[in-house]
């Protein structure tokens, strides 16, 4: 049966289907505290840094809106707070100690699961996977990158 699918190659829609299973393992919990926006905002957040809702949005490659849906039921839940900064006209969000708890107890049983996944895995494939996976974004942000520079009419998909 011929595919319809929109890959010029079976390489293509292969990769595709394969980052299309990792992207939906959202390595959901059963004795989860956080929804999975929560810990990404979280996990973002984690470096100590405090964030605007723009620059959430940003590091999420979400609209604002939603970013700030997500962060305003973070903020009910206690996981997250907005504070003022003087000279700013945006609050900046930080997790609050009850959100950093959540995030610590969410990841540990993230890395439990994971670890399970790497038992089953030869070591020097996790270790290619790794590596493959970083090049892989590193080009994918570089191309990106070089599409921002580069005036609409004149993109290449070189």
């Amino acid at each position: 049966m011929e595919s319809h699918t929109p890959w010029p190659t079976a390489l293509h829609g292969e990769l595709a289907e394969e980052l299309r299973k990792v992207t939906r393992r959202k390595l959901d919990l059963q004795d989860g505290q956080l929804e999975t926006s929560a810990f990404s905002i979280l996990w973002i957040l984690s470096d100590g840094k405090p964030r605007t809702l723009r620059e959430l949005a940003d590091e999420l490659s979400l609209e604002q809106s939603t970013v700030n849906r997500q962060v305003n039921s973070a903020i009910r839940h206690g996981y997250l707070e907005r504070f003022e900064v003087d000279g700013s006209i945006s609050r900046m969000i930080r997790p609050t100690e009850r959100g950093e708890a959540a995030f610590e107890h969410d990841g540990l049983q993230r890395a439990e699961r994971l670890n399970t996944v790497f038992a089953e895995l030869p070591h020097a494939t996790l270790d290619a996977l790794v590596w493959s996976l970083r090049e892989f974004n590193d080009a994918y942000d570089g191309v990106l990158e070089r599409q921002k520079r580069t005036p609409p009419g004149r993109r290449t998909t070189a």
